[in-house]
């Protein structure tokens, strides 16, 4: 689709908390929607690995037993989907304002729109991408805890499985489009960190998630490196959807609701443990 050229602001932000990752992304979407800040494509990634919930996903799915002897954080969202462990991936955030061409139109229209983005990085990284437009399996009779085995609508997939997770949120006037991008290591990792009946089940559920989800590595044969994938992103939105992307940081007024958003929210029980 053509887009006429547009400037964004382009941050891109050494590994940080979930809690802090959570702030972040919530801030520059709050200034978004009164006009204090660009569309921004934000490129981050996490330390220490991190469990991230769902909005409305149940907190005792959560093996917080394990999660802590792991030294993993856990973090609620503020988009819905399933659980994510952040760990050894690239993130990548669109916040905007609902006017943005780009992503006019509902919530699938416009997760076809910046998939056409998400798809040339993936190309540009020497893969073979699909956007995958099947229905979702979100009335499945079988609870599913796990973001990354079950594509849905307008994710990304290579070689039939899910290769980038996405997930969305719409404030007043502004959107937050987030997702992950598995560059390497063990993805059944996140099996460890939910609450399964057995051992059995254990095993099951990580057999599941192999067949129906793959990284970087595992597709290519070779990792890549945070940065190679960080520039993938950029030249593919700045490519596919037209844009110039102006190198910046937060606000001072970012940063400093950032800050409040951390202790008033994303690092509290109060919104972490709230189902």
């Amino acid at each position: 689709m053509d887009y006429l050229k547009s400037t964004w602001r382009l941050i891109n932000h050494p590994p940080a908390k979930g809690s802090w990752n959570m702030a972040v992304d919530e801030a520059i979407l709050e200034a978004i929607f009164t006009g204090e800040a660009l569309p921004t494509l934000r490129l981050y990634a996490w330390q220490p690995a991190c469990l991230s919930l769902g909005h409305a996903q149940a907190f005792s799915e959560v093996n917080t037993e394990q999660v802590k002897a792991n030294g993993w954080d856990i973090v609620r969202r503020p988009t819905g989907g399933r659980a994510i462990l952040h760990v050894d991936e690239l993130t990548y955030s669109v916040i905007v304002p609902l006017s943005e061409p780009r992503v006019r139109g509902g919530v699938l229209e416009s997760y076809l729109r910046l998939s056409e983005a998400l798809l040339e990085a993936l190309r540009l990284l020497g893969l073979n991408p699909q956007a995958n437009q099947q229905p979702s399996n979100q009335n499945s009779k079988t609870p599913n805890p796990v973001c990354f085995e079950v594509p849905s609508n307008y994710e990304i997939t290579v070689n039939g499985k899910k290769l980038i997770g996405s997930a969305q949120a719409r404030r007043k006037d502004g959107l937050l489009q987030h997702g992950a991008l598995p560059l390497y290591g063990d993805l059944t990792r996140i099996i460890d960190a939910l609450n399964f009946p057995d051992p059995a089940a254990v095993e099951k559920a990580k057999e599941r998630l192999l067949a129906h989800a793959t990284t970087v590595e595992s597709e290519l044969g070779f990792a890549i490196p945070w940065e190679q994938a960080s520039q993938a992103f950029q030249d593919a939105f700045s490519q596919a959807l037209n844009l110039d992307l102006e190198p910046a940081d937060l606000t001072e007024k970012e940063l400093a609701r950032a800050k409040e958003l951390v202790n008033e929210k994303y690092a509290h029980p109060s919104w972490t443990e709230r189902i």
